[in-house]
């Protein structure tokens, strides 16, 4: 989450006439996140979250994310539901950009996740992978391998100035994975973003999951992955084995992981530390001016790169095989 895009008091409580939600009371912009504005909005009918897609979001792909919420919720995943319009309809227009209410989810995420929030975040990820099926939208993931290497060549003239010799690691590592990328593993919907900021807690209860909109079709497994590096390294960029085993231990109690999906893990994890490092990379080099936004270090991902690069199976993560 981040604001880019202010919105004038007199538009908003026009646009607010929309829907049967009461009258404003207080709107505060969220600035955690990049990709689009946030702003925690209270009206007479209580607290909401009010979005405006800013242009790196594909308009034409807001119906699946929408739609993917109400599907997840009606299969019995606790997330975030858009709150319709009098006519309707989930989206509008505020500011010049298209825009949405989403109801607002209660809970907090931790900082520093226990072996507990591992295992309800593996539960909850299995979950969700059982929900999102039958979901009649499809989209392609925009950030999967074959995507990297256009992603790397936007930053490539500023990647050495963030760390000595991060161009060569990076093309070695494209090349590596674009010949042994794995394939035919299921695919499904994943949440391609399940960082702890997207997972609320209460009383250290996992309470839902939030900010589907990296959310796509694609291989479930490299869900895990994701997971994997976002929850189970410390903060000085350890990897954490004991925080693994309890994720994929939550995960294999819903959804049993096959034979396959375990054998991958190595080089997802690569592929998913080589993703968030390449955006973060970019983001890091291109910060829109006057932007409220705090752009993350692409510094912690060229460790997890690294680490991974070690890694020669999959029990390494704590994986049964």
């Amino acid at each position: 989450m981040a604001v880019y895009t202010e919105i004038p008091d007199a538009e908003l409580i026009e646009y607010l006439k929309q829907y049967d939600i009461g009258e404003l009371h207080s709107l505060k912009g969220i600035a955690e996140g990049v990709e689009n504005s946030n702003y925690l909005l209270a009206t007479d009918a209580g607290m909401h979250i009010l979005t405006l897609y800013e242009k790196r979001v594909n308009v034409d792909d807001l119906p699946f994310f929408l739609g993917l919420m109400e599907h997840l919720a009606k299969n019995g995943l606790e997330c975030p539901q858009p709150i319709l319009l009098k006519t309707g309809e989930q989206l509008s227009k505020l500011a010049g950009r298209p825009s949405a209410i989403i109801s607002y989810l209660d809970g907090n995420s931790v900082r520093r996740p226990s072996n507990s929030h591992c295992r309800q975040l593996g539960e909850a990820l299995a979950q969700m992978h059982l929900a999102g099926e039958g979901f009649e939208i499809e989209r392609p993931n925009a950030l999967t391998v074959e995507n990297w290497r256009p992603l790397y060549e936007m930053s490539g003239k500023g990647t050495n100035t963030v760390a000595e010799g991060l161009s060569k690691l990076i093309e070695d590592e494209l090349t590596h994975l674009e010949e042994n990328w794995p394939q035919d593993l299921k695919t499904g919907i994943i949440h391609a973003d399940l960082f702890p900021d997207n997972v609320f807690f209460l009383k250290d209860k996992l309470s839902g999951i939030i900010d589907f909109y990296f959310a796509c079709n694609d291989v479930l497994a490299y869900d895990i992955a994701i997971c994997i590096n976002a929850w189970c390294f410390e903060a000085d960029h350890s990897f954490n084995v004991t925080k693994a085993q309890a994720m994929l231990k939550g995960y294999n109690s819903m959804r049993e992981m096959s034979d396959d999906e375990v054998a991958a893990l190595p080089v997802l994890c690569r592929g998913s530390a080589l993703r968030f490092l390449l955006t973060r990379l970019y983001d890091w080099l291109n910060v829109p001016e006057g932007a409220m936004v705090t752009p993350k270090n692409p510094a912690e991902y060229i460790a997890k790169l690294k680490f991974h690069q070690s890694v020669n199976k999959a029990s390494e993560y704590g994986a049964s095989v």
